[in-house]
């Protein structure tokens, strides 16, 4: 795998989530065929975050069969031994949740001293200050705009706040002249990535809002175009 994908500008990374879990493979192979590098993998334990769509043992038999980078969000009460699977796995991101990690500098440094890329995830509530001394650590830092696990509730929005939010952290990063990325996560829009992709966030989470599972070669040929168009290539 091509780790210069870590440093390009406005990457969109399909949310594992949202796309037919009945053909799985073969969706990914639409995604590899448009040019994602990203995959994001949401690891829910039911409690945390109400809902548990997918298992370790599907994220480790998809390990096998693609070189797509998996993103993987973890969004559980008790990290530690989703974390030592998902390092067994192989994968290249783990972004774990600050609100249910009682040593964040210890998980960051766990997770790098395996070579893997760690960052730290924020609810939407959770106040940037949580960042404040393990900045310097973080790949990558995850802002959720809706709360977690509450997609299927209908009507919800991303949070007011969200804007305020993304620019305060990219400000926090460029004071510091730190490389740290930002990705965002919950409902995240056509209008989202046009807004903040040329150089406020990193990483696009993309579901159901941006892409289709039973359109998905044509609306992520759609996403990628937009992305194109935002960067000038």
């Amino acid at each position: 795998m091509n780790q210069d994908i870590w440093n390009e500008k406005c990457v969109l990374s399909p949310s594992l989530i949202c796309l037919d879990m009945c053909n799985l493979e073969s969706q990914v192979r639409i995604l590899e065929k448009a040019g994602v590098t990203m995959l994001h993998v949401d690891i829910l334990d039911g409690h945390f975050s109400p809902s548990m769509p997918l298992g370790l043992d599907l994220v480790r038999q998809l390990r096998e069969k693609t070189d797509i980078a998996f993103d993987c969000h973890v969004m559980v009460t008790e990290q530690d031994y989703f974390v030592d699977e998902l390092l067994d796995i192989g994968v290249e991101q783990i972004v774990f949740h600050a609100e249910t990690q009682p040593h964040i500098d210890g998980m960051l440094n766990r997770i790098h001293a395996k070579g893997v890329r760690a960052g730290v995830a924020l609810k939407p509530a959770t106040p940037l200050s949580a960042l404040d001394y393990v900045l310097e650590k973080c790949d990558t830092v995850l802002l959720m705009l809706i709360n977690p696990g509450y997609a299927f509730v209908k009507g919800e929005k991303q949070v007011a706040y969200a804007d305020r939010k993304i620019r305060e952290l990219r400000n926090m990063i460029s004071e510091r002249n730190l490389p740290a990325k930002i990705e965002i996560d919950g409902r995240v829009s056509a209008a989202n990535i046009q807004e903040y992709g040329n150089g406020l966030v990193d990483y696009f989470v993309t579901g159901s809002t941006v892409l289709s599972r039973d359109n998905l070669e044509g609306t992520v040929a759609e996403a990628q175009k937009l992305r194109r168009t935002i960067l000038g290539i």
